[in-house]
């Protein structure tokens, strides 16, 4: 397999351990896109249209600061990026880490965890938003995935 990253936001842990199933079964590097200012249980309330998720996701060019970067990301060939479904797309965080890297001429494979919605647009917006690159489909992956499961999938890209 080429050189890997499997980057991922996780404001529940959920996703943090999906991204790391992927990377232990392909041997992919890790990194986590963790947000500057973290995220408290109030600011996840998607009920609350005052809450810190429901602003961010309402102002598209929101743009939430991220801790640390990718220090050698032309290393990699495959990106993938992981994250709980907001409002049927990516959360304005995973923007923020598309665009702050070149992406061209990646693979991007996009990989979500969610309580009850597909991915939606989620890949269209990140192909968007990381010009140059392509940008697969994506996979959901709710619930444990054994090591098999997921080297397969990364394999079939």
């Amino acid at each position: 397999m080429t050189p890997t990253l499997v980057a991922y936001f996780s404001a529940t842990g959920t996703t943090a351990r999906a991204a790391r199933a992927i990377s232990d079964a392909i041997g992919a590097d890790l990194y986590e896109i963790a947000p500057a200012e973290p995220y408290m249980s109030a600011d996840l309330n998607w009920n609350d249209r005052a809450s810190r998720s429901s602003r961010e996701m309402d102002d598209e060019s929101c743009r939430p600061a991220i801790a640390g970067t990718v220090s050698n990301m032309d290393a990699y060939d495959t990106v993938f990026v992981g994250f709980p479904v907001w409002w049927y797309v990516e959360p304005r965080i995973i923007d923020t880490f598309l665009e702050s890297y070149d992406f061209s001429g990646k693979t991007v494979v996009p990989f979500a965890t969610s309580g009850g919605s597909g991915l939606g647009r989620a890949p269209q917006r990140m192909q968007q938003i990381a010009a140059g690159s392509t940008v697969t489909g994506g996979k959901l992956l709710n619930g444990r995935q054994s090591a098999d499961a997921l080297r397969a999938w990364a394999e079939s890209l």
